[in-house]
């Protein structure tokens, strides 16, 4: 398990081919997060390389629409590869429900939309420092494309249900598991700090969707954070 690191010693990485707001969300990682240092860099392949050359890096946010970025589907893959890498998430002008689940799905620690305000901004920041999964509110008030695939459609049906219905009965265990995969750790990950085997942790997966009546990860993350209080 990563070790906290002390907010003097915070590395961001912005990842936005909009050079303004690259200025502003750096001001906000500085003024109101306590980054000691924030790196800005104009592409998918520039925020590689900048996240490469260091030891650590507390958080990357990253544009969906910029050079080189194909997809939230990438996001994945950098988790997988960069353990020095604490938190992901996305910054965009995006308000598609399609691409704030895909990049749920992928791992990353929450999805901001750049139309919030610096206040909101900065609080969906704090969260997802504090180890928390950021879910914009908004998700529920946005109607699934009429062309969306048959599972996004699920999750996105799903979600806002999940979020309002009373909370369902979860034994300690579920609950830890649910408490994890709302902090973005991975099967793998909650295995080892759980010391359960791999398949395990799936049972334990089914029967939180199962009892959260939702289809997969993303909605699970969706219904979990409303349900915890995050």
């Amino acid at each position: 398990m990563q070790a906290k690191v002390a907010p003097a010693e915070r590395v961001a990485v912005i990842a936005d081919d909009d050079e303004f707001f690259r200025m502003a969300l750096a001001a906000v990682l500085v003024q109101r997060c306590n980054f000691a240092r924030v790196i800005q860099t104009g592409s998918y392949a520039e925020a590689i390389e900048a996240i490469e050359a260091e030891a650590h890096v507390t958080l990357a946010l990253f544009d969906l629409n910029m050079p080189g970025m194909e997809g939230p589907a990438l996001l994945h893959h950098l988790r997988e590869t960069c353990d020095h890498l604490e938190k992901v998430a996305v910054v965009s002008a995006s308000r598609r429900r399609e691409d704030i689940i895909e990049t749920l799905s992928a791992g990353a620690h929450g999805y901001v939309c750049k139309a919030s305000g610096v206040q909101e901004l900065s609080d969906a920041l704090g969260q997802i420092l504090d180890g928390r999964i950021y879910v914009p509110r908004m998700i529920a008030d946005i109607a699934p494309a009429k062309d969306a695939a048959p599972a996004l459609a699920v999750v996105a049906q799903d979600a806002p249900a999940a979020a309002h219905a009373d909370a369902p009965a979860l034994s300690p265990r579920q609950s830890r598991v649910l408490e994890m995969l709302v902090r973005g750790k991975s099967n793998k990950e909650i295995a080892r700090e759980l010391n359960l085997g791999a398949g395990t942790v799936k049972v334990h997966m089914a029967a939180l969707f199962s009892k959260l009546g939702v289809a997969n990860r993303a909605a699970a993350a969706v219904a979990g954070t409303r349900m915890l209080g995050a």
